[in-house]
């Protein structure tokens, strides 16, 4: 049987052997790290020292707060900071809606937040956190975070950045909360961390984490995620070989020529996440028959695909329902190899061949 060729790194990627190794390591030790005996603060200087690695991998300087994933770490930044307004990009993660329901929406303009929108809506007076992400999970889509960070900040606002898709791919933005997930760069799922720069823009409920959190730490997870972390190879084209980084780039080619589009909101794209619109099949029937053939792909975000409604991302970067509706999501990852990436590049074809013929 031919084994299964997977493509949907923006949902999860597999864990590095070095992360797999670290959570058992982690198991071992037991102990709550909030116990005051010895087995509790071995089991706290394990976690401090994984904190540790996992700053200086990311180049941070300020504090992180260990989570239980993405999702939790931005609905702290958005409901704990000290702040009076919420503004989120119109293509953030539904995560982000889901934390701040009646946050005010920022529009983009081919592709990119629109900076003269952003402007106009700080004006407006209010201590404010604007959320921005690095890139998005559905297109790869990156923003220029940086071009926001005095914009904000002279009007006394935060900036927030989701890089559950960038961190560890791209260097951090210049933004004053950052969200990280571990199992998105071959850690294990069920951790993350929210990166603050000032523990004092943030409001602490109690508990652990600085006061930020409640729950015993996931020191398994924690450990895990600095093994993960650390040795990310970003040494070639975002972190690729040559002979995997000219593998994705001859993706483009067949899409263009087989009839089909290429969704990137008009801006530029991560080289880990794409997104193709096929002619004459939906995006449902290419899942069905990439899964068949032996290619796990998507329709876009892990948190939002299982849905029949249109991807509220691709209507925002001004992708008609048609082509929304035949659009997929292939995603690369640490282990992805140049013979996977060509495979799947000869079935694009094929299935797309065979869709044309079809509706001839």
């Amino acid at each position: 049987m031919k084994p299964r060729i997977y493509l949907d790194h923006a949902a999860t990627t597999p864990m590095r052997p070095e992360a797999i190794a670290a959570v058992a390591e982690g198991m071992a030790r037991w102990a709550n790290p909030s116990s005051p005996h010895a087995e509790g603060r071995a089991a706290l200087a394990a976690l401090e020292e994984a904190r540790a690695r996992i700053k200086a991998a990311l180049g941070w300087t300020g504090e992180l707060i260990f989570t239980s994933g993405a999702s939790e770490a931005l609905w702290i930044a958005l409901n704990r900071a000290k702040v009076e307004r919420r503004i989120v990009s119109a293509v953030e993660h539904d995560a982000v809606f889901r934390a701040a329901p009646g946050a005010e929406v920022l529009p983009v303009k081919e592709g990119l937040v629109d900076g003269h929108a952003l402007a106009q809506m700080l004006k407006r007076g209010g201590r404010t956190i604007v959320a921005v992400q690095q890139v998005n999970s559905e297109t790869g889509t990156i923003q220029s975070i940086n071009q926001f960070a005095s914009q904000v900040r002279g009007e006394g606002g935060l900036l927030l950045s989701d890089c559950a898709q960038s961190a560890g791919k791209f260097t951090l933005p210049d933004a004053d909360l950052i969200v990280v997930s571990a199992h998105k760069l071959g850690g294990p799922p069920g951790v993350g961390a929210l990166l603050v720069r000032d523990l004092s823009t943030v409001e602490p409920t109690g508990g652990h984490e600085f006061g930020y959190r409640q729950g015993t730490e996931n020191l398994p997870g924690a450990l895990g995620f600095a093994a993960a972390i650390e040795p990310i190879d970003q040494s070639g084209p975002y972190g690729f070989d040559d002979a995997t980084s000219d593998a994705i780039y001859t993706l483009p080619d067949a899409v263009l020529d087989s009839g089909g589009a290429l969704i990137n909101g008009g801006a530029n794209t991560s080289v880990f996440i794409a997104a193709y619109a096929m002619p004459h099949l939906s995006a449902a029937a290419q899942l069905i028959r990439f899964d068949a053939m032996g290619f796990a792909v998507s329709a876009g975000s892990a948190c939002s695909s299982g849905t029949l409604k249109r991807s509220r991302a691709l209507e925002a970067f001004g992708v008609d329902e048609d082509t929304a509706s035949r659009t997929i999501r292939v995603s690369f990852g640490w282990n992805t190899t140049p013979a996977e990436i060509d495979a799947f590049r000869e079935a694009w074809l094929e299935v797309a061949q065979d869709a044309a013929r079809r509706a001839a």
